[in-house]
C-alpha cells in the first residue's frame, strides 16, 4: 500500500508573523484550505481561510480534527519540532505531515545573548512543575527556560534575563526586577549557586527520611548495577524514602521511575523528596507488593529494597522484566538473605556483600563505626 499523500503542512511562525515567513512557508499557507493554530497565531496571517482555533484540551481532540479536515496548514510557534505541536502531529499522522520550521525562540534567545546554542541547557516548564528546573541548576550553567514564571525561576535560579516577543516588533530584552512579563517570553539564567551532582550517591541528608533510606554508598553501588539508560523505566519496590527511584530519574531527563510503597506517610514523603530533588514526575503507587504491581507499565529495571520475604514478590518482579531487564535486590536480614540465596542458586547473577564503616569520634580520638552489611544480588534476564 502506498503512503497516504501529505495533506497537513506545519509551518513555524514567529512573533513577526507573515513578514517573517520564508517564501516556501508563505506558499504552504496560501495553498491551504484550512488554517489551524492558536487564536494568536491565526491572527498573524492575512487571507481568506477556514480558520480553526485549537480546542481545549488539545491532544484528545486532534484525531477527530484531522479526520474531518484535509489540506490543512497548521501554524506553530518557532520550530514545530522543538517542544512543539509538530512532534505530536507526526506521531499521530505520520507521512501525512510536512514540516516547514522557523527559528526557535531558543535560537533567537542565544543570538540576542551571544550564547552558544550547543552549550545551553533548555528546560520547558510549559504545563509542567517548576521543580523540573532543579537538576539543571549547576554552577556556571547557562539555562533557558520556556513557559516559566519569572518570579518562580528567579527564586530558584537567581538573577534572570527576560526576552519577550523575540523576532517581533515588540521585542524586549531586559534584566528582570519584579515587573510583569509578556507570556510569550524566554527566561535566561546563569546559575551561580551550589548544587547536587546527577551522579548517584547523593548525601543522605539530601532526603527527608524516617530512617528507611538506602544509604549513600550502597545506593551508589545499587544504581551503578541497575545501569539507568535514557528513556528507561524503573520499578522501586519497597521504596522507603524514594532515593533509588529519585536518583535513577535524575541521571537523565527521560528516565522514569515508579516507586511502590505500602505506608501512606512514606509515600507522601517520597513525593516531597522527588519534588525537592527535581524529579516530580516520579509515580508513587500506594499498596502492598506483589498485588500493587499488577497492571503497572513493564519496567526495564527493578530494584527491590523491601518486601523480599513476602510470597510472590520476587517471582512477580522477575516475570515483569523483558529480555535484557535488570533486577537488583538488597537484603539486610538473614530471612531476606535466604530468599536472595535461593534465587541466586536458581538464576545466577552477581552476589556482593557491602560493608561500610564510617569514621566517628571515640572520645578524643577517631574510630570506625560499622553499618549493617548489605547483601546485593543483581541479575540480567
Amino acid at each position: 500500500m502506498s503512503p497516504e499523500p501529505s495533506d497537513v503542512v506545519v509551518v513555524g511562525i514567529g512573533a513577526d508573523g507573515w513578514d517573517g515567513l520564508s517564501p516556501a512557508a508563505r506558499k504552504a499557507v496560501a495553498g491551504a484550505k484550512v488554517l489551524m493554530g492558536s487564536k494568536r497565531q491565526l491572527d498573524l496571517v492575512p487571507g481568506e481561510f477556514e480558520r480553526v482555533a485549537w480546542p481545549s484540551p488539545l491532544v484528545p481532540a486532534l484525531p477527530a480534527l484531522f479526520e474531518k479536515y484535509r489540506d490543512v496548514c497548521v501554524l506553530a510557534s518557532g520550530d514545530p519540532m522543538f517542544h512543539g505541536i509538530g512532534t505530536t502531529l507526526v506521531r499521530l499522522l505520520g507521512s501525512r505531515v510536512t514540516v516547514i520550521p522557523h527559528p526557535s525562540s531558543v535560537s533567537l534567545a542565544c543570538a540576542r545573548l551571544g550564547w552558544a546554542l550547543n552549550e545551553v541547557e533548555v528546560v520547558s516548564l510549559v504545563g509542567r512543575s517548576p521543580d523540573l528546573l532543579r537538576p539543571a541548576l549547576t554552577p556556571g550553567r547557562r539555562i533557558l527556560v520556556l513557559g516559566g514564571d519569572p518570579a518562580t525561576v528567579a527564586e530558584m535560579a537567581g538573577p534572570i534575563t527576560v526576552l519577550e516577543q523575540l523576532g517581533g516588533p515588540a521585542e524586549r530584552v531586559y534584566q528582570w526586577s519584579g515587573e510583569s512579563a509578556d507570556p510569550l517570553c524566554v527566561i535566561a539564567a546563569e546559575y551561580a549557586g551550589s548544587a547536587y551532582s546527577r551522579v548517584p550517591g547523593l548525601p543522605d541528608d539530601a532526603y527527608e527520611t524516617d530512617g528507611q533510606l538506602t544509604k549513600r554508598e550502597v545506593r551508589a553501588i545499587s544504581l551503578s548495577t541497575l545501569a539507568p539508560l535514557p528513556g528507561q523505566l524503573l520499578w522501586d519496590v519497597g521504596a522507603g524514602s524514594g532515593s533509588i527511584a529519585i536518583e535513577w530519574a535524575r541521571t537523565h531527563p527521560t528516565c522514569r521511575a515508579i516507586a511502590v510503597e505500602q505506608d501512606v506517610v512514606r509515600a507522601e514523603r517520597i513525593q516531597r523528596n522527588a519534588a525537592a530533588l527535581g524529579v516530580p514526575g516520579i509515580e508513587v503507587h500506594l499498596g502492598r507488593a506483589p498485588e500493587v504491581l499488577e497492571g503497572l507499565e513493564k519496567p526495564d529495571a527493578i530494584f527491590i529494597g523491601g518486601g523480599l520475604t513476602v510470597p510472590g514478590v520476587m517471582q512477580t518482579c522477575w516475570d515483569a522484566l523483558g529480555a535484557g531487564g535488570r533486577l537488583v535486590a538488597n537484603a539486610v536480614t538473614l530471612e531476606s538473605e535466604a530468599v536472595v540465596a535461593q534465587w541466586y542458586e536458581r538464576l545466577g547473577g552477581d552476589l556482593v556483600r557491602i560493608a561500610v564503616n564510617r569514621g566517628s569520634s571515640v572520645g578524643k580520638f577517631t574510630g570506625w563505626r560499622p553499618h549493617m552489611p548489605v547483601t546485593t544480588w543483581s541479575v540480567t534476564k
